[in-house]
């Protein structure tokens, strides 16, 4: 199977769960009561992660890129969604499936290579590749990590 139809399956088989949503966006409210699906947040991300999901609302999607944190999406959007851009943009971080080729004994550090935050580390083991671990308390949930995965073996989740 080409890495083209398996990428396409990955998009369609996705679970609601795995949506993330924009950075800042306030806790208390219903996002799909509140989003107007005017895409005007699509078109200012930076890196252009935010997608349409399901029902058109928007979420972002690491598999194309990380968050940069540019804040361009809660200046563009013209309804009231967004808590204030200097508090934590969200509560989520990265975790590692079993997927990973370090898991399989497969020498691979693209994720560490990708994280500007230096979260995940990897700890030496004789006989075996490096095994992966997160800081979840210096992860960002930015998604540096996510895209690089040759395995896509990080999620980023709450």
């Amino acid at each position: 199977m080409s890495s083209i139809n398996q990428s396409r399956r990955r998009l369609f088989s996705r679970k609601k769960s795995d949506a993330v949503h924009l950075p800042w966006v306030k806790g208390d409210i219903a996002f799909t009561d509140e989003c107007t699906r005017c895409d005007k947040c699509i078109s200012a991300c930076e890196t252009n992660i935010i997608i349409k999901g399901d029902g058109g609302f928007p979420e972002v999607n690491f598999s194309i890129d990380e968050c940069t944190f540019c804040k361009k999406c809660v200046e563009a959007c013209p309804e009231p969604l967004f808590i204030q851009t200097d508090e934590a943009p969200w509560a989520i971080a990265a975790s590692i499936q079993n997927t990973c080729m370090a898991y399989q004994g497969i020498w691979c550090q693209s994720c560490k290579d990708a994280c500007d935050e230096r979260a995940i580390s990897f700890t030496m083991a004789v006989g075996k590749a490096p095994q992966p671990s997160i800081d979840t308390d210096a992860c960002t949930g930015c998604g540096a990590c996510v895209a690089p995965c040759p395995s896509d073996a990080i999620l980023i989740k709450q």
